[in-house]
């Protein structure tokens, strides 16, 4: 396991193209922006079944 670890760190030091500072703002702003879509995408589809749900069953009673 310490193995595993100490190979991972050097992987990270040695094989991965880190971005630069200016990059990796842009990035942050479009990993920001999708995110507050996709949550308020998924609060909208919510929100309608649950009106069609609530709406179902009060048909019913």
């Amino acid at each position: 396991m310490i193995n595993y670890i100490k190979e991972s760190f050097e992987e990270l030091k040695a094989n991965v193209t880190w971005p630069n500072w200016a990059e990796g703002q842009n990035l942050m702003v479009v990993v920001a922006v999708f995110s507050i879509l996709f949550s308020l995408a998924i609060w909208a589809v919510d929100t309608v079944f649950s009106k069609a749900i609530s709406y179902y069953f009060d048909l019913i009673n």
